[in-house]
Formats: C-alpha cells, structure tokens, sequence
C-alpha cells in the first residue's frame, strides 16, 4: 500500500478532501490495495501530504460507497469477500459491462478504438514477456476496459460499472499481482484480441461475447484458486 500511496504525489490543498477521496477510489478499482488491506490513516495522510481530516474524510466516503471496512476498533481495511458475493458481483458484471461493450462497438469513434488498442498491446507485451511487469498487467487490463467502457459514451453506465470495479477490483486483480499464472494462460490475452477485433468490426454482439467470456474466464481461474472462503470469516 505505502508505495502505490507514494506514487501519486502531494496535493494542492483546495480540494483535498475530492482529491484523496479520488485517489484511494482509483487505486481500490485498480485492484493496488489488496482484499484484507489494512490502511494506517496517518501513513496515507504522510504519504500523500495532507492532514488527517480529508483522509477521515475520503474513507467516511468509502465505507458509505462500502468499498472500505471500518472496524470496530475504528482501523480501516479493504473489505474481505466470500465466493458467493464476487459470483453475484461477477453476473452483476456480466449484464452491465457486457451491454457496454456492445454499445462501444456501435459508437465507438477512431480515437477510442485507437486507445482501446493500445492497452491491448500494452497487456499483451506484459503476457509474452519472460518476466513480466504484474502491475503494468494489472493497470493495462484495467485501462482497456475502461477504454472500452468510455467508447460507449453514457456517463450513467461508467458511473455504474465504475461502482462494481469499486467493490471488486482488489479481488479481481489479486491474482495476476502475485502470479504470472493467468498471463501464461493466455486466455485474457485471447478474450481482449477479440473483444478490439469486435469493437473494430463494429460487431456489437461479438464485442458482448468477448467481454463476456472475459468476465467469465477471470471469474473461473479465480473462483478455482481457493482464494475466497465460500462464507464471509471475520
């Protein structure tokens, strides 16, 4: 955590409060702070150069958006999730963002195929790398996604899918931050060149599909990795 904090840098102090708030909400979509994570609130506030208020502040805004935990003993951390919420979040996902990519695909202009494109090369150079870079493949595969969400242009829905990436982002990515497992697989590889074939193509419906079978594949390899209790364990 003290070092995805150190990269953001200090703060100019008019906004404060929005900015740490923003800051800790990109880094929970991101999948950088793990499920379990405990935050020191004055390490953050050090880390980003602010007072302790606006990091009270953000995390107040967290916990309501139920992306953080306050524990009765008032520490912080990411919250924990059983099997069963990340399958009901992992449907919820497929519905949503699979309609996004379809209607990317349809509205889609030359610049956003183009951004969509190069997260895909990013991702994939990180895939066939020997060793590769775990947080760049964590990062591109976020950013083609949202690159891809964004080419739908409907404010509305990216707020949504950002709310569900909010809640399930340091599950999702906690896997391919440690193991090069997935990558090696190749499947997202695969499930991305046709999801940018798709948005190419102008094919909503084979846009849907890859999306789909995307969500689907991480859901699986990481619901087969015994990494989520199938009851919430406090």
């Amino acid at each position: 955590m003290d070092g995805a904090i150190a990269r953001i840098g200090r703060m100019e102090r008019a906004t404060l409060g929005d900015r740490v708030y923003a800051e800790l909400r990109g880094l929970l979509i991101a999948g950088e702070l793990a499920p379990g994570e405990r935050l020191s609130l004055r390490r953050v506030a050090a880390g980003l150069g602010t007072s302790m208020m606006p990091v009270r502040e953000a995390v107040s805004r967290l916990a309501a958006d139920r992306a953080l935990e306050v524990l009765p003993n008032r520490s912080v951390r990411v919250p924990l999730m059983d099997a069963g919420q990340f399958r009901e979040l992992t449907r919820v996902r497929v519905v949503v963002e699979g309609f996004a990519a379809e209607e990317a695909a349809r509205a889609r202009t030359e610049a956003d195929l183009a951004a969509v494109a190069l997260q895909d090369a990013l991702f994939r150079a990180e895939a066939r790398a020997a060793s590769p870079n775990f947080e760049r493949a964590v990062r591109a595969n976020k950013d083609l996604h949202f690159a891809v969400y964004a080419a739908a242009r409907m404010p509305t829905l990216l707020a949504i899918i950002e709310g569900l990436w909010l809640r399930v982002g340091p599950v999702l990515n906690l896997d391919m931050r440690v193991s090069g497992q997935r990558l090696a697989e190749g499947a997202a590889e695969r499930h991305h060149a046709a999801l940018v074939a798709a948005i190419r193509a102008r094919d909503g419906a084979a846009a849907r599909a890859a999306l789909v079978a995307d969500v689907e594949g991480a859901a699986a390899f990481i619901a087969g990795s015994g990494r989520l209790p199938e009851e919430r364990r406090e």
